[in-house]
């Protein structure tokens, strides 16, 4: 039991059993080995290539009669196949991470000049928040500031799970023409719930962190460099999203 909590993390691609799943084949060795390193060089990679892509949507947002929504819709569906294929096939993710990275650029620039038309100066509020969150935590973590206990742990995966339920019911709600309004308004609960849901994204990067840490230790293959930066990608994305939406929130109410 112990060992599985010590591979939680919030975050649904990267389970308790991911690491351990792929060292059923023997744990590697040499260059072929997983590195923090390497995980951090991937992601920044992952990361550059999310920005060129959305900065071509964001700018095409400008343009009348531009492809904007065509293209957003192709980031927002392409990127969640290609999410779902990355999780079940591991070994792909190589070739997947970097697509999905690309295609979910598409998506946040669409996504962005939406938020941008309605709430001026909005998006670089959201990005500037976003990496300055990443950064603190980050320091946060390696300075043992934030300690990933299994207690620390288990409270953010089931705040994570009530937060991905409480959006589900909306969802299906939505199907209906009906809403929940406490949490989707710009009242007092609706603002103190988003706060809620952006802490809990930004700590599920402690967890992402502990996660990939643990990975390197335990020699897992090099291909999961590229999945770990896969996972830390797709908490960053839900990071943002939340940012933007609390913020409109807040602009909504001056």
């Amino acid at each position: 039991m112990n060992s599985q909590l010590a591979m939680r993390s919030g975050n649904p691609t990267l389970t308790a059993d991911t690491f351990r799943n792929v060292a059923v084949a023997g744990r590697a060795v040499g260059d072929d080995v997983m590195t923090i390193g390497g995980t951090v060089n991937k992601t920044a990679l992952a990361l550059a290539l999310l920005m060129v892509t959305a900065s071509y949507n964001w700018n095409l947002g400008a343009q009348p009669g531009s492809a904007v929504g065509a293209f957003t819709m192709v980031g927002v569906i392409g990127g969640f196949i290609t999410a779902m294929v990355t999780v079940f096939k591991k070994t792909w993710a190589p070739v997947t991470t970097p697509l999905y990275a690309a295609l979910e650029g598409l998506a946040l620039g669409g996504i962005s000049v939406a938020f941008e038309t309605a709430y001026p100066g909005i998006v670089s509020e959201a990005v500037f928040l976003t990496f300055g969150t990443l950064g603190a935590l980050l320091l946060a973590y390696r300075s043992g500031l934030i300690a990933p206990t299994e207690n620390f742990k288990l409270g953010i995966v089931a705040a994570t799970g009530g937060i991905a339920l409480v959006y589900f019911v909306s969802f299906v709600m939505s199907l209906f023409g009906a809403s929940i309004p406490l949490i989707h308004g710009s009242s007092t609960f609706g603002i103190l719930f988003s706060v809620f849901v952006v802490a809990i994204a930004a700590l599920n990067l402690v967890l992402d962190f502990d996660f990939i840490e643990q990975g390197a230790e335990q020699g897992a293959p090099k291909y999961m460099e590229w999945y770990g930066a896969f996972g830390l990608l797709v908490t960053l994305v839900w990071l943002y999203l939340e940012i933007l939406r609390l913020l409109s929130k807040l602009q909504e109410r001056r």
